[in-house]
């Protein structure tokens, strides 16, 4: 009877124990004293709040209101899309032009819509405010370790024995790349190449930061074709666009020897854009996540580098620049490509390509007049299906010798792309890109079924019989 009376005891005060952790457990100490429930938001209570709150206004799914957008009457008021205005956006303008120059990923938005808590940052106000992480360095190990992760899962580069660097953008690492392949106190600078058609940034900023050590020559058949005393012992350096932009081919260098360098530019290698045949295994190679995940306003990019000399001359000009990227930034990039490595947005961003190139196709598919340019499919690894490729951009090039000014052909039917000259190439090309809004999309689609309607109300278009 004894030993029942004991063991009834002792399953009493053990339960009685465990009601009072439960019980203690429910609340905690914050903000010198104060009581919250276990689970509750604290200090971000109100930020999370105002976060949702903006969100939460409706722009007719034509536009976004922001925290840091305009207020008007102490409320955020929406930021409206091309042919869109009115206080929620929903007026829509019909004599509106089709402005599809710029390259503002924006179609991967919805995405995000869709996946709003695991992409969301709520940052402290004492968040990282040294000009270092604790170990000395301006680079979060833990986004590095991701990066690599990532390289791995998609396939489209080899980051063993790569050292990393960040940047404000891929735009930043392109000149620090440069300034890391010019040699020092050369009897000559170094010869800055590209192939037509190029990225302009390219040439802009590389004679913009000049310098002794390095300078803009143009294209590379310039050199390629050349038979001077020079050519052997010339150092250049090549930047390979892979794919390209404008076009979308995947490129390769095209200047050789002991004294030929490439940059890589690698921000379009990713499977919406075009198939993975296999990890780019060169010696320097720039990524960026503006054209992966979207976010172009973040800044920021990095580049995998083979030499380590190479790498010290890039980190030494990332840190006299600009004291590395920010740690904002470097929060967001980690949170953003946590939901990446998911794969879930290669599926939305590939099928959304894939349609607009498939609707692009079919209006021009009549026309004499105007052409892009063809993607034959690929093997994709990533996928490991055989696709077309889906550029970022079409390459519009007009046909006939009265149309050769292209970029006022389309600009007089209500079409702002950019004009080929830009590019290196001749006026008979302008780049339209394809990465903007749904709006965007559906305007330039809706102009350019009028142009070819007009063309073929004319008689100069293709028979249905050929």
């Amino acid at each position: 009877m004894g030993g029942i009376q004991r063991c009834i005891f002792v399953v009493f005060v053990l339960c009685s124990v465990s009601l009072n952790i439960v019980f203690v457990g429910r609340y905690v100490y914050v903000n010198g004293g104060g009581r919250r429930r276990w689970g509750e938001l604290g200090w971000s209570k109100e930020a999370a709040e105002e976060a949702e709150a903006v969100a939460a206004i409706s722009c007719s799914g034509h536009g976004r209101a922001y925290l840091d957008g305009l207020v008007v009457d102490g409320r955020p008021v929406c930021e409206c899309n091309s042919c869109f205005g009115g206080p929620d956006c929903s007026q829509f303008s019909p004599s509106c032009v089709a402005d599809v120059d710029g390259g503002d990923p924006l179609f991967l938005e919805p995405f995000w819509i869709q996946h709003a808590s695991s992409s969301a940052v709520v940052i402290s106000g004492w968040h990282r405010m040294s000009y270092s992480f604790s170990d000395k360095t301006s680079i979060s190990h833990e986004l590095e370790k991701l990066i690599r992760n990532l390289h791995a899962i998609v396939g489209n580069a080899n980051t063993t024995g790569r050292f990393i660097v960040f940047g404000v953008g891929s735009t930043q690492l392109l000149n620090a790349a440069v300034h890391g392949l010019s040699a020092r106190n050369s009897s000559a600078p170094a010869k800055v190449f590209a192939t037509i058609p190029f990225y302009p940034v390219y040439k802009l900023q590389t004679e913009m930061f000049r310098s002794v050590d390095f300078q803009f020559e143009g294209d590379t058949s310039l050199w390629k074709n050349s038979t001077g005393s020079d050519t052997a012992s010339s150092n250049f350096v090549e930047f390979v666009t892979s794919p390209n932009n404008p076009d979308g081919k995947l490129n390769r260098a095209v200047l050789e020897g002991t004294y030929a360098k490439s940059i890589y530019d690698h921000a379009y290698y990713w499977p919406h854009f075009t198939p993975i045949l296999a990890p780019s295994d060169e010696d320097l190679m720039i990524f960026t996540i503006s054209k992966l995940t979207g976010h172009a306003g973040s800044r920021f990019g990095w580049a995998l580098i083979k030499d380590e000399d190479v790498y010290e001359k890039m980190l030494n000009y990332m840190t006299l620049n600009s004291l590395g990227v920010s740690r904002e930034t470097q929060l967001r990039a980690l949170k953003l490509l946590k939901v990446v490595i998911q794969r879930e947005i290669f599926d939305f961003s590939y099928t959304t390509m894939k349609d607009r190139w498939e609707k692009l196709s079919k209006a021009l598919f009549m026309s004499n007049r105007f052409s892009i340019q063809e993607n034959p499919p690929q093997y994709c690894t990533f996928s490991g299906k055989v696709r077309r490729p889906s550029p970022a951009y079409a390459w519009l090039k007009c046909e006939k010798e009265e149309d050769k000014e292209c970029y006022n052909v389309l600009k007089e039917a209500d079409i702002i792309g950019r004009d080929g000259i830009l590019f290196g190439a001749n006026s008979s090309y302008v780049r339209l890109s394809l990465i903007k809004t749904q709006d965007d999309f559906d305007m330039l689609l809706h102009k350019i079924n009028k142009l070819v309607g007009e063309e073929l109300d004319g008689g100069t278009g293709k028979s249905v019989y050929m």
